[in-house]
């Protein structure tokens, strides 16, 4: 069983017992400003665990592609990478506990047919100052399915990592209890970093051993949770049944939830028996390709190729979800992917361009089961292509200046040149010298720093006169048009779904745009509702006003605000209406009519009949849309 076949028979098992297979959240996950990326599967379902009611149900399942940037350096040994698939089920409020555990135990044991010998399962220890009970209930359900399968099943407690490194695995045991920096799950870690307020509980991992030697240089003794890379992670189980409603204080939830998620590709590499996960179907043609094109071998080059194929990857899957290389947030990681990339084919002695012999490789794994590959193929490549090319011609500049410091040291001054003059980051820069043994002045972070500091202020001061929300001005009219995309935003939400999220916009005097997340076209139907919407609210001449709240309350309370934007610890929130009639909440800087009448007057105050008419509706890139409307 391949990879492949692994994901489809996982989203068939689920199916089969009630769940409805919902389509991936794509990478860049409008309406999340806390993140660049979808980072795990379950995030783009946190709406639904802190009790939305999901459209499709009480029982979900999905493949999520999922992105962890901060991964990026670990990239190169057999199981990290930055782009990776979450196998992930759910109940929201309907089967619990025993019924996963031994629904994830008959499709590891029979669907996937994994050696159950090989796995190992974690649980929570308990915590007495919480009232929160060791998780037996979990332990006897794994206990059972093990002696029924003619296994060991002895039970251990360990409590920290560093217990594990200390006691080790005895004989005969395979269920292990870990304390909540392991095995609890909440949004923010272990119980007593649990905000306030928010749903929780304990958890069961599954531990694949591949029975690699241990190495020691993690800790005397190997258990599940160790570091060398003996055992991975293949699964856990989230059993969401409290709510920490103060300080040191929990309560059990009245509907408890299952959020289920597995590492496709390392269940795959579990199958295979093998802990590289470069092995698997989905990254093994794109090693081989590169093989090929290097005519050096995986075993002698093998952490180039790790790297390449992995950065390549989720290049790959960011531009299906319409991120382009940029310098800023999600479009510079997708850049420091693609140029790291390159630096690497470059030690395998690729020089010419390459990515329009890799990248067809890595659409054609995923084009089957997730059409988006396939409708988006050429714009991918040649997305990627255009970064290649122009980096290409950067790094022969920046790797000819960078050997000019060879003897004389690198300064914090000169790879800030490099980066200003050259595009060439920092981090790439740092990387070839300590390849290149070029050496780096002791103080170099420091003038880096001062340099990009002045830099910023120079920024700023460029920036005055600029207002966020892509406003170009501050007169009358763009106060209208800005005013008029709030109301719209809610129309937009209430007519097409709750997921509309803003992905960007730019007004100007004459006219709004808008950019929205949406799989399909929106019909003439929806938006001649969403014109009427809007105009219903300017006709009732709705009150506009702002307050600044504390970040978390204001979305606790329901504001909206722009995917993407980074918050401070304060916001300011615009509403217009008040109570039942209350239109939009949406976070922005301003500036703003003062009410929604001003919509259809003239600058003295006199009515002029205007009406807000949207005049175009396209697509803007992969699953967004854009509308254009004016007051006219």
């Amino acid at each position: 069983m391949n990879t492949q076949q692994i994901r489809n028979a996982y989203i068939k098992f689920f199916e089969n017992r009630g769940h409805a297979a919902i389509k991936r959240a794509p990478l860049v996950l409008t309406g999340d400003p806390t993140t660049l990326f979808t980072g795990s599967g379950m995030q783009p379902m946190i709406p639904y665990l802190l009790g939305q009611p999901h459209p499709e149900g009480k029982r979900i399942v999905d493949s999520q592609t999922c992105l962890r940037a901060q991964d990026i350096d670990d990239v190169g040994n057999n199981r990290h990478t930055t782009f990776f698939e979450m196998l992930g089920n759910w109940s929201m409020g309907d089967y619990f506990k025993e019924q996963q555990i031994r629904w994830m135990w008959e499709f590891l044991s029979e669907v996937v047919e994994l050696d159950m010998s090989k796995v190992y399962v974690t649980c929570y220890i308990g915590d007495e100052r919480y009232g929160i009970p060791k998780d037996t209930e979990a332990a006897e359900v794994w206990a059972e399915l093990y002696e029924k399968a003619g296994l060991s099943h002895g039970q251990a407690d360990i409590g920290s990592e560093e217990s594990g490194y200390e006691r080790g695995i005895k004989e005969g045991e395979r269920i292990f209890y870990y304390d909540g920096s392991k095995n609890w799950w909440s949004r923010n870690g272990s119980p007593e970093t649990t905000p306030v307020g928010d749903p929780c509980g304990p958890d069961s991992e599954m531990f694949y051993d591949f029975g690699t030697p241990h190495n020691p240089e993690f800790g005397e003794h190997c258990h599940p949770n160790c570091d060398c890379g003996r055992f991975m992670e293949i699964g856990n189980n989230v059993f969401m049944a409290y709510r920490k409603v103060a300080e040191g204080q929990f309560e059990e939830l009245e509907q408890k939830n299952i959020d289920h998620g597995s590492g496709l590709e390392r269940i795959a590499a579990a199958k295979l028996g093998d802990p590289d996960v470069f092995k698997i179907s989905l990254m093994w043609p794109i090693i081989e390709k590169l093989q090929v094109l290097s005519g050096k071998k995986y075993e002698s080059h093998t952490e180039s190729m790790r790297v390449i194929a992995d950065h390549l990857r989720a290049a790959t899957f960011l531009a299906v979800d319409g991120c382009a290389p940029s310098n800023k947030e999600q479009g510079y990681v997708m850049r420091r992917l693609l140029r790291r990339a390159i630096r690497f084919a470059n030690e395998l002695g690729i020089s010419e361009e390459f990515f329009e012999e890799i990248v067809p490789v890595i659409a054609d794994l995923y084009a089957n089961d997730f059409p988006e590959v396939a409708e988006n193929r050429d714009k991918i490549i040649i997305t990627l292509m255009k970064e290649e090319k122009a980096f290409t011609r950067t790094l022969l500049k920046g790797v000819k200046h960078l050997r000019r410091f060879i003897e004389d040291g690198l300064t914090g001054k000169e790879l800030f040149t490099l980066h200003d003059t050259y595009g060439f980051p920092v981090e790439l820069s740092t990387e070839i010298a300590r390849r290149e043994s070029i050496r780096l002045d002791k103080d170099w972070k420091s003038e880096f720093d001062a340099c990009m500091q002045e830099q910023r202020k120079r920024s700023q001061t460029a920036a005055k006169g600029v207002f966020k929300g892509g406003l170009g001005g501050q007169t009358m009219a763009h106060r209208r048009l800005h005013t008029a995309n709030h109301l719209m935003y809610a129309a937009l939400k209430k007519v097409v779904g709750e997921h509309v999220t803003q992905h960007g916009s730019n007004i100007t005097e004459e006219r709004l745009r808008f950019d929205f997340n949406n799989d399909e076209k929106v019909t003439r139907e929806q938006l001649d509702e969403v014109e009427r919407m809007v105009n219903a609210w300017i006709d009732e001449d709705l009150p506009v006003s702002y307050k600044e709240y504390p970040t978390d309350e204001a979305f606790k309370m329901g504001a909206i605000g722009a995917f993407g934007d980074r918050y401070g610890e304060t916001v300011k929130v615009y509403q217009m209406g008040e109570g039942d009639r209350r239109a939009s909440f949406e976070i922005c800087g301003g500036p703003h009519a003062d009410h929604t009448g001003q919509l259809s007057q003239n600058d003295d105050g006199t009515p002029n009949g205007k009406r807000f008419k949207i005049t175009k509706e396209e697509s803007s890139s992969a699953g967004i849309r854009r509308v254009k409307g004016v007051l006219a």
